[in-house]
């Protein structure tokens, strides 16, 4: 395999899976040419009004199946998704061999796809690498490089045509009988279907998979039934229960606690958030529910009112907005039932998808007008690069989401505690570099903050703060005092996977793990 250095001076290849590559290049430096792909032009000379046929295997026989195809899914339905096992299995017994998998995300719901890797069903998956899947691919057991995109990354190589969809699988909530669908209505009701856009727009096949078919028209819809060729009613498309959980767990440790206040400190201190046009986006863990009460608070001392808040949703947004804390809440998937019911219900609790979010080759997403972001992350290190896909031990365990995406914003906060048992987290060098240092700002831990030295201006801004600000390098050395320097995984020469830059320039390799380490 020949190899290329990035910028970085990481080691990627110059093709995967027989597809040329760039090196990452840095922020903006790597420009694209050329125009947007596109599917193939469709008919409707034939349409009858409606598109529903009886079963899965009856719409299975209507499409152009084959080995090697690329198959995709989305993941609104999280851990409750009952479809992409029942699909692969279907395929599985038509023989066919080599699929490619391109779902957005995968949750522990699928390790079944681990069976169809090991008997050849399933070539290799482009797109996230969760749990046992993970773990397969570390040890070397795809046939092919898997690729992991962020989600604004996913929506970029559909839309420039280096990731060709054969036939999508859409789960809906709701749909009627054109194909229109949605996710905000139906015993199945999961917030937005964004992620599934590109998919409805660029596959050369769409079918949408429903337990709620309504007489046409349905309102609203996230995906056209333009675009959809089938359309299939099921009894159900897995476990409402785990679809989104009832409720989502605020920190309650007090180092956790802690650091949520520190992250939201930096924010008021900072001055960002007495600026017009204040935004933020947090995420749905424990220390970013944190955050979201402690702003709130500073947010209610200054009467300060966001112009939005960046979902996933969930109950502490929607509680923003009822507050009126905010204006808008701007929804990309919807982490609890409370955003679920909001996107129905409140008007300025809008859907978002990828490609108005995040996505790199646009005439503008609005990513870079979220004024501050607080994301978590498995490792730090001395350059403020960031890894979320591996563990300090080489295991490639878990997807990218919209990390690099929402790293984009005015102000990006990475918080985390500042070791995790015997693993410091603050590091000389990550095991797998994510996103770049030149985009992450800060550095919030329980042991202190980092700014990068690059945002002098933060820097600046903070004079007079009693935030407890020190160097990355006085992080590294206390996290390393506490649990003495980590062992160091060893690799074999193998690439198993590659990270992709948002503009779809490689930043870095997954190498296979040697077992006998």
């Amino acid at each position: 395999m020949e190899m290329m250095t990035n910028s970085l001076g990481r080691r990627v290849p110059a093709e995967v899976n027989g597809q040329k590559k760039q090196p990452f290049r840095g922020i903006g430096k790597f420009q694209p040419t050329g125009r947007k792909t596109g599917p193939p032009i469709p008919s409707g000379a034939n349409f009858t009004a409606s598109k529903v046929v009886d079963s899965l295997d009856a719409a299975l026989d209507r499409l152009h199946l084959f080995n090697g195809m690329t198959i995709s899914f989305h993941h609104h339905l999280r851990d409750g998704d009952g479809i992409v096992n029942i699909i692969i299995d279907k395929l599985a017994q038509r023989g066919l061999k080599d699929i490619v998998l391109a779902p957005s995300a995968l949750f522990p719901v699928h390790e079944p796809i681990v069976g169809h890797i090991k008997n050849g069903v399933v070539s290799h998956v482009l797109g996230s690498m969760n749990g046992p899947i993970g773990r397969l691919c570390t040890t070397g057991g795809m046939k092919k490089t898997a690729i992991l995109r962020s989600h604004g990354g996913r929506y970029r190589a559909i839309q420039d045509g280096d990731l060709h969809i054969d036939a999508a699988f859409i789960s809906a909530p709701t749909a009627d009988t054109h194909g229109n669908a949605n996710g905000v209505l139906g015993p199945s009701a999961c917030g937005p279907l964004g992620f599934a856009l590109a998919d409805s727009l660029y596959a050369d096949q769409v079918v949408v998979i429903t337990d709620n078919l309504v007489p046409f028209p349905t309102w609203p819809w996230s995906i056209e039934g333009g675009n959809v060729d089938w359309v299939v009613p099921v009894e159900k498309l897995g476990d409402p229960g785990k679809i989104v959980s009832g409720t989502t767990k605020i920190a309650t440790e007090p180092d956790r606690l802690m650091i949520a206040d520190y992250a939201a400190r930096l924010v008021r201190d900072s001055g960002l958030i007495d600026e017009p046009n204040f935004s933020f986006q947090a995420g749905a863990g424990g220390m970013s529910l944190a955050f979201v009460q402690y702003v709130a608070q500073y947010m209610r001392e200054k009467k300060v009112v966001a112009d939005f808040v960046r979902g996933g949703s969930t109950k502490a947004l929607t509680d923003m907005l009822k507050e009126g804390l905010t204006r808008f809440i701007l929804d990309g998937q919807s982490f609890d039932l409370d955003g679920v019911q909001s996107l129905r219900e409140n008007p300025n609790h809008i859907e978002t998808n990828p490609f108005v979010s995040y996505n790199y080759h646009t005439k503008g997403c609005f990513a870079p007008r979220v004024k501050a972001s607080v994301l978590g992350g498995t490792e730090i290190d001395l350059d403020f690069n960031v890894n979320v896909n591996t563990h300090s031990d080489g295991w490639l365990l878990h997807g990218i989401g919209g990390f690099q995406d929402a790293a984009d914003a005015q102000l990006t906060i990475i918080t985390a505690p500042l070791y995790r048992k015997t693993n410091p987290i603050v590091l000389e060098k990550v095991v797998t570099v994510t996103a770049p240092g030149e985009t992450i700002d800060a550095i919030v831990t329980d042991h202190g903050i980092a700014i990068n030295p690059r945002r002098q201006d933060l820097l600046d801004r903070l004079k007079g703060s009693d935030l407890p600000l020190v160097s990355i390098e006085e992080l590294h050395e206390k996290a390393i005092a506490a649990t003495g320097v980590p062992a160091k995984p060893r690799f074999k020469d193998k690439v198993v996977a590659v990270i992709e830059w948002r503009d779809g320039t490689l930043i870095d390799s997954v190498y296979e793990l040697d077992p006998g380490q």
